[in-house]
């Protein structure tokens, strides 16, 4: 199958098309893929070395927001696979208008070629933070989306127009909600990469608000299984959670890190809240499980100790990111 992967020089769209070019998805050997990104501070071609010889594999530099790179680059595909997105909540505090432009106009961008060349499935990929906090039991697929910072809000919108495809054009398209991801390769602006790299570094680590926020843990490797399950066998216009069924505190995140890092608790340095922080996401998977048969692999400690593994053993990836990675004044 000849697949379109936005964004698939990023942290989980390049560990979907190594998993893709190697046979380890669900979905087996014989994938073709043809990565689209445009190299922002947070993609990094350098993710795809392992497999940049592989046969099937593709490059295109180019933004989802140009209509002419991406119709060039629609054409012939099968399948999309829409990883591409501004996605860091708090980048989207200080300036909101990159997530609108690439998130929302993007997506509508890819839509419309998508439709044009007749693409067979169109699979987008979105977060649980569409949905906002919750204090009880977890969501559902039917749950009503309620987004508290831009970046939720404008993958909220991005979902409500690729379902609105579905609808309106018949498209054949999904929506796959996730948890937090984790694992290799993960730039490090991310509460676990750059908890890791700075302890590694000896640094202190900031810790926002008394650190009770709640997340569920879904390591990469299982993201992208059950994107391959949904991809090839997800009803169309229908969306699914993806969790990883590891709901742990801030708190007790950063004690796990500490140890495995080697640091004490005089490491963290407590600072104000995010703006508008959720305190608790929490997904149901009943229905991803039910009809796909999925459940995630990775043990939370495995996963967390490989994780911390890596970056220690691949200061080379991420020592030239650290600079990238600090947050615009």
């Amino acid at each position: 199958m000849r697949t379109l992967v936005t964004g698939g020089a990023g942290f989980i769209g390049s560990q979907f098309v190594r998993a893709a070019l190697r046979g380890e998805l669900p979905s087996g050997p014989g994938a073709r893929i043809t990565v689209l990104d445009n190299l922002a501070y947070s993609g990094n071609e350098a993710n795809l070395a392992e497999v940049a010889r592989l046969d099937g594999y593709t490059f295109v530099h180019g933004d989802i927001r140009d209509r002419e790179v991406v119709d060039a680059v629609m054409a012939g595909q099968d399948a999309v696979v829409h990883f591409a997105a501004e996605s860091h909540v708090d980048r989207s505090i200080v300036d909101a208008s990159p997530f609108v432009t690439t998130n929302v106009l993007g997506t509508q961008v890819l839509l419309d070629a998508a439709l044009r060349h007749r693409v067979g499935r169109f699979a987008h990929v979105s977060t649980d933070e569409v949905y906002g906090s919750i204090a009880e039991g977890s969501w559902t697929e039917e749950s009503p989306l309620a987004p508290n910072s831009p970046y939720s809000a404008s993958k909220a919108a991005s979902d409500l127009m690729v379902l609105a495809y579905h609808r309106t054009h018949g498209m054949d398209v999904t929506v796959t909600r996730c948890s937090n991801n984790y694992g290799r390769y993960h730039f490090p602006e991310k509460m676990i990469p750059l908890f890791i790299t700075r302890l590694l570094d000896g640094r202190k680590v900031p810790l926002y608000g008394d650190g009770g926020n709640v997340r569920d843990w879904l390591h990469v490797s299982d993201h992208c299984r059950g994107i391959d399950l949904v991809l090839h066998g997800g009803r169309a216009g229908e969306v699914y959670h993806i969790g990883g069924g590891t709901e742990i505190s801030n708190r007790e995140l950063t004690g796990h890190l500490l140890r495995a890092c080697g640091a004490g608790w005089d490491s963290v340095e407590y600072v104000p809240d995010r703006k508008g922080h959720d305190l608790r996401y929490s997904l149901s998977i009943e229905k991803i499980a039910t009809e796909l048969g999925y459940r995630p692999l990775t043990a939370f400690d495995e996963g967390l100790a490989d994780t911390v593994a890596w970056y220690r053993e691949n200061r080379a990836w991420w020592e030239p990111l650290q600079q990238k990675a600090e947050l615009p004044e």
